[in-house]
C-alpha cells in the first residue's frame, strides 16, 4: 500500500480557516474551500492504487466523516484513515502530546510506524520538525497558495511517478 498524508488548509486552499460562531469552517484567505482538490484528484488519477490518510486538524476539530465528506469523490474513495482517532482524548498524555509537543511529522511518522505502507508521502504546509532524512516524503506547499502552485504541482507529479515506477 502507498499511502498520501494529506493536509487540507494551505494544500487544498488558503491556510486561514477558523470555525465561525455557527461552528462553520469560513475561509478569511482568498479563494474558496478546498479549491485545489480537484488539482489533487486530477494528478492522482494514475495511480488508482494509491490511498490517502488525513492528517489535518479537520478530523480532530470537526470529525473524521465530515472532514472526509468534504473531498471530491475521487479523493474521498481513497481516504482510509487519519492520524486523528477520537480514542485519543481518552489517553490524557497522548492527547497532551498530540496538542501541546507533537509536530505533524511525528504524528504523520507515528502513523507510517503502525500501518507501515510499502511508501509514503506527506503534502504539507507544514514542514517543521521535519528531519533531513524524512524530507523526500513531504512536498511542502506554500500555506497561502497551496497546489495552486505549479512547482509544487510538478513535484508532486514527478515523486507520484518515481513512487509507482520503484513498486
Amino acid at each position: 500500500m502507498v499511502i498520501l498524508y494529506l493536509d487540507f488548509d494551505g494544500v487544498l486552499h488558503h491556510y486561514d480557516v477558523y470555525l465561525d460562531h455557527r461552528n462553520r469552517a469560513v475561509l478569511r484567505g482568498m479563494g474558496t474551500l478546498f479549491e485545489y482538490a480537484s488539482r489533487l484528484e486530477s494528478i492522482l488519477a494514475p495511480y488508482p492504487d494509491f490511498k490517502i490518510v488525513l492528517s489535518t486538524s479537520w478530523v480532530r476539530v470537526k470529525g473524521f466523516q465530515y472532514a472526509a465528506d468534504r473531498l471530491p469523490e475521487g479523493l474521498r474513495s481513497r481516504v482510509i484513515a487519519a492520524t486523528w482517532h477520537s480514542k485519543m482524548t481518552e489517553d490524557d498524555e497522548l492527547l497532551y502530546w498530540w496538542l501541546n509537543q507533537s509536530t505533524r511529522y511525528q504524528q504523520i511518522i507515528k502513523d507510517v510506524r503502525h500501518r507501515m505502507p510499502e511508501d509514503w508521502l506527506a503534502i504539507d504546509d507544514d514542514a517543521e520538525g521535519w528531519p533531513t532524512q524524512a524530507k523526500r516524503h513531504l512536498i511542502t506547499c506554500n500555506p497561502i497558495l497551496g497546489l495552486s502552485e505549479p512547482d509544487v504541482r510538478m513535484t508532486l507529479e514527478q515523486r507520484l511517478a518515481h513512487m509507482s515506477k520503484n513498486r
